[in-house]
């Protein structure tokens, strides 16, 4: 086999470019990739157009929702000041109830006092009762607030008194509660 020699004539080549062809192409390769890159543009502010508006949509629902959950709020606040006020105006007639009927029954037992134990007794008795009685007129000739000052007052002067009242209170509270649970179960 012979080997045949490829000619000028015969051999395929390709038309070489010409630097004006190239620049052409070139351009138009840059030109479509500009074109890209402002569609791209476009598109990437037209994302954020639409996102700044939803954001603003639900921010105007999250300030109607927090308006209306404010107002619920201060609603739930009032009713609760209200009937807190209502209980302490109930348990403030019962203390002042409860002194007053102590202040009472240790008056109406001073007499037996008297006669078992001594007058001296007797009249400690009636000290104490009118004592009780002074602090029940007290109590009921205040407002709610100015017991509630009286008291923190009274916290700031003693501080381990008002603790130790607190405790004892409570320790009374926790036998109460105790003792009518057990009388409940039998």
């Amino acid at each position: 086999m012979a080997k045949s020699k490829a000619t000028p004539e015969t051999d395929p080549v390709e038309p070489e470019a010409t630097p004006a062809a190239e620049s052409v192409e070139s351009g138009a390769a840059k030109a479509k990739f500009a074109k890209a890159l402002e569609d791209a543009k476009a598109g990437a502010q037209a994302l954020g157009k639409q996102a700044q508006d939803t954001a603003e949509a639900y921010r105007e629902k999250l300030a109607e929702k927090s308006e209306d959950l404010l107002e619920d709020a201060k609603a739930l606040g009032e009713q609760a000041r209200d009937k807190a006020a209502a209980l302490a105006s109930d348990g403030k007639t019962k203390v002042v109830d409860g002194i007053s009927g102590i202040s009472k029954l240790v008056v109406n037992n001073a007499g037996t006092i008297d006669e078992k134990l001594g007058v001296r007794y007797g009249d400690y008795a009636r000290s104490a009762a009118k004592s009780l009685e002074d602090v029940a007129t007290k109590i009921d000739s205040k407002d709610l607030s100015e017991l509630g000052d009286d008291a923190r007052e009274a916290v700031r002067k003693s501080p381990a008194l008002a603790i130790g009242i607190a405790a004892t209170a409570g320790f009374l509270i926790a036998r109460l509660f105790r003792g009518s649970g057990k009388s409940n179960d039998a």
